[in-house]
């Protein structure tokens, strides 16, 4: 028997990696879903093939193109998703927005200062993979969307401590997540919000190839993880579903590793 039918879970960037991963596992389990993506039209056969296997589940799904770090774009796409769930409500959000700024925070010897990372580089990052996860839980709030047990996840990673080269605006944009994934979970409580962060392991995903010095993180990663592998975004979905369970109820402002032993070993 599903466990999540006739529920509905909004995930922000579904269209690859943790959290296509998440939307494939969440329709498994009978939930309705929303994907909000931000993809060029060259993708989209590929993107469409997959949305089509979660919908083959027989759970709906409902996918906008748009971008969901515009203000205006989050204003028009809480409405679009009030006209979709009619009277539902959401059960679930998860923020697994990858856009960041890789730019060294020195510039390297010999090059220019504007190599290096500046104040609207990092201004848009910590925004974009940080910040905005509040703005869109205040939206959606405001218009009644989230039902009494709502779970609102974030992502993070091992680099919100350690640092990486190139790494430092996404860094920066990790603590500020974390920070107010806390602030939600106490304020927001009152309402029956839950949320929590996962700290997913070294995934190879779209996002991880951009980081400079990418396969040697990898090496680093397999060679310290006590289960000698990568972490995969199935891995970190299953973790998605565990969290949307009424189980998973009294877990609130929480850092979830999801790594195999990772982080500890080293």
């Amino acid at each position: 028997m599903t466990k999540l039918k006739d529920k509905w879970g909004l995930i922000l960037g579904g269209s690859s990696g943790i959290g296509l991963a998440s939307a494939k596992k969440l329709a498994l389990e009978g939930m309705n879903l929303i994907v909000i993506h931000r993809d060029r039209r060259g993708s989209m056969v590929e993107i469409n093939a997959h949305f089509s296997d979660i919908r083959a589940h027989g759970v709906e799904l409902v996918s906008f193109n748009q971008d969901a770090l515009s203000e205006d774009a989050r204003r028009d796409l809480v409405t679009k998703i009030s006209d979709v769930l009619k009277t539902s409500k959401l059960t679930l959000m998860l923020h697994s927005i990858a856009l960041g700024n890789l730019k060294p925070a020195a510039p390297p010897l010999g090059s220019p200062d504007s190599a290096c990372l500046g104040e609207l580089d990092l201004q848009q990052t910590i925004y974009n993979m940080g910040s905005s996860l509040l703005f869109w839980v205040q939206d959606l709030h405001r218009a009644n969307l989230l039902a009494d047990d709502t779970r609102i996840l974030g992502l993070t990673s091992e680099g919100n401590r350690v640092t990486w080269d190139g790494y430092a605006a996404i860094s920066a944009a990790k603590a500020t997540l974390e920070s107010l994934v806390r602030a939600i979970a106490k304020e927001f409580a009152p309402y029956g919000i839950r949320c929590n962060v996962l700290q997913a392991g070294l995934t190879d995903t779209k996002a991880f190839r951009l980081i400079p010095g990418c396969d040697e993180l990898a090496k680093k990663a397999l060679s310290k993880n006590p289960f000698g592998r990568l972490t995969t975004p199935e891995d970190v979905a299953a973790v998605v579903y565990l969290m949307t369970l009424k189980e998973a109820a009294w877990i609130n402002g929480a850092l979830l590793r999801v790594d195999g032993g990772e982080a500890i070993s080293g």
